[in-house]
């Protein structure tokens, strides 16, 4: 993880978006501007706070969708550039749930990483949901971006596998497959436990780095860095812990702190 974020370790601050056009929360008053204007001051409360990487996400298109439309990529894809200026540390791009789409805006924005399902099948609230890994490689490689770092969702949050597998052996194969630079590990739900999970994806993939995906807080980073090789976070960074809230600086600096403090 040190070569892309110049510590072994690193905190990825989520930077969620606002509701997209065309989806059932976007706020027409304030329209893409305001969008930009949110994201550019959650981005400068994550950096001044300290963390190591961003990971761009359409957070607030709820309910999400198994494959997105061509505006929305093509919206995140100006919203990023638009705070390029502003971006001082490396920065990955998620799509909910459309993993082409990621690797379209993180090509086009500079990422160096994608979050997002790269391999397996999942039911849950957005219905069904698959990541083909032999579809998602060859389109990385025909557009050219095949520096783009694949981070795995194994499993993915706020749905149930259709593999009866073990998540270790599916990581495994993942890996094996080559869709999956870093596999993100998550509970069930934000806040759920998962350490067991951690432990053993850990342990049956040690060349792969391990990324604590969810639940990761002040008290519970230390206990989570001693297992996984770095941790994305999102919601306990916002005001009052509320994942809809701005992005609160003294909480980024009181996570970030907490990590630092392993070591």
């Amino acid at each position: 993880m040190g070569d892309l974020f110049g510590r072994p370790k690193p905190i990825i601050g989520m930077a969620h978006f606002g509701a997209m056009p065309g989806t059932p929360r976007h706020d027409e008053a304030s329209g893409v501007e305001g969008l930009r204007d949110a994201i550019a001051k959650d981005l400068g409360a994550l950096q001044d706070g300290g963390v190591d990487g961003v990971l761009f996400c359409n957070e607030g298109d709820t309910p999400y969708t198994a494959g997105v439309r061509h505006e929305l990529p093509a919206t995140m894809a100006a919203l990023i550039a638009s705070v390029q200026e502003l971006v001082r540390v490396p920065f990955g791009v998620d799509v909910m749930w459309d993993p082409c789409a990621a690797l379209a805006v993180a090509h086009a924005t500079g990422a160096v990483f994608v979050r997002g399902l790269f391999s397996g099948s999942y039911a849950g609230d957005v219905g069904l949901v698959s990541g083909s890994a032999g579809e998602i490689l060859r389109y990385r490689r025909q557009i050219g971006a095949q520096g783009v770092k694949l981070f795995n969702l194994i499993p993915a949050e706020f749905a149930g596998t259709l593999d009866p597998r073990p998540v270790e052996l599916r990581a495994k194969t993942a890996v094996f497959l080559g869709a999956a630079d870093a596999i993100c590990v998550s509970g069930p739900m934000t806040g759920m436990e998962y350490a067991d999970d951690l432990q053993r994806v850990g342990a049956l993939v040690p060349g792969t780095p391990i990324i604590a995906n969810t639940g990761v807080t002040p008290e519970t980073v230390r206990g989570r860095l001693e297992v996984a090789d770095g941790a994305i976070v999102g919601t306990s960074l916002k005001l009052d812990g509320d994942p809809w809230n701005p992005v609160d600086v003294q909480r980024v600096k009181r996570l970030v702190a907490a990590a630092r403090s392993r070591t």
